[in-house]
C-alpha cells in the first residue's frame, strides 16, 4: 500500500490558499483548572461535566442555541439548577478558556498571508466566542475570509463548509490546504479533495508542510532563522 503522506506529497500541485481551524490549532487547548472551575459552578466533577459539553456543542456552534439558552439546557442535562449570574459567568469563562492564543501559529498566518497566499479561518465557533474573537485578536486581519459555524449555520464535518471555503477563496480544492486539530474534519476535507494536515504540534505540521512542497514554514527554519520573522 502506498503511504498516505508520499501518496499526497507526490501529486500536490501548488497550494493558493491556507485554511485554518481555531480551537488547538491557533490556541491552545483548554486548561484542566478552568474546566474543574466550569464544573464546580454546577457542583459536579470533570468526569461528569466533559461528555455533557462535548456531546451538546454541535447545536451551539451551528447557531440553534444563544450562550443563555445553551449554559440553561446544559444545566437541565446536568440535573441541577444554575441562577442568572452564573449562566453569565459561564460564557464568559467558556470565551475565555478558549482565547490562551498560540503566537507561533498566528505568526505563521501572518508571514504566509504577507506572502499572498489567500487566508481563511475555518472554525465551528458559537456566537459568544466569535464576537471576542473579532473584538480583541488583531491577527485575525491576516485572514481574507472569516468563517464560522454560527453565522454559516453548517458545522464541521458537514461537506457544504467547505465547498463554502473554496468558493470564497476562489481556488480549487486541490489547491487549497487546510489544518485542523480532528481526524474526522480532515477526512472530510479529503474528501472534497482538499489537502489536509491533522494538527497535533507545530512541529508536526511543519514537517507536515514540507511533504506537501509549501515553503512558507512555522517555526525555526533548518538553516537556523525564523522564516516567520
Amino acid at each position: 500500500m502506498v503511504d498516505e503522506k508520499v501518496s499526497r506529497s507526490a501529486f500536490a500541485g501548488p497550494i493558493r490558499g491556507v485554511i485554518l481551524d481555531y480551537g488547538e490549532v491557533l490556541c491552545h487547548r483548554p486548561s484542566p483548572e478552568v474546566l474543574a472551575e466550569m464544573a464546580g459552578i454546577f457542583g459536579i466533577d470533570e468526569d461528569k461535566f466533559l461528555p455533557i459539553y462535548r456531546s451538546s456543542r454541535n447545536p451551539y456552534d451551528r447557531g440553534d442555541f444563544t450562550g443563555h439558552d445553551y449554559w440553561v439546557e446544559f444545566a437541565r442535562r446536568a440535573g441541577v439548577m444554575i441562577h442568572e449570574h452564573q449562566v453569565e459567568s459561564l460564557r464568559r469563562m467558556d470565551v475565555q478558556m478558549w482565547s490562551n492564543v498560540n503566537p507561533e501559529m498566528t505568526e505563521w498566518l501572518a508571514h504566509v498571508h504577507s506572502r499572498g497566499i489567500k487566508t481563511a479561518i475555518l472554525s465551528n465557533m458559537q456566537t459568544d466566542m466569535a464576537a471576542h474573537v473579532r473584538k480583541n485578536f488583531a491577527w485575525l486581519s491576516h485572514f481574507d475570509h472569516q468563517i464560522f459555524s454560527c453565522e454559516l449555520r453548517a458545522i464541521k464535518p458537514d461537506p457544504v463548509i467547505y465547498r463554502h471555503s473554496l468558493s470564497l477563496l476562489k481556488i480549487a480544492p486541490a489547491e487549497a490546504a487546510f489544518v485542523d486539530d480532528r481526524e474526522e474534519n480532515i477526512q472530510a476535507a479529503r474528501a472534497v479533495g482538499i489537502h489536509g494536515i491533522l494538527f497535533e504540534s507545530v512541529a508536526q505540521l511543519r514537517k507536515d508542510l514540507q511533504e506537501l512542497g509549501f515553503s512558507i514554514l512555522p517555526g525555526s527554519g533548518v538553516d537556523g532563522h525564523n522564516p516567520c520573522r
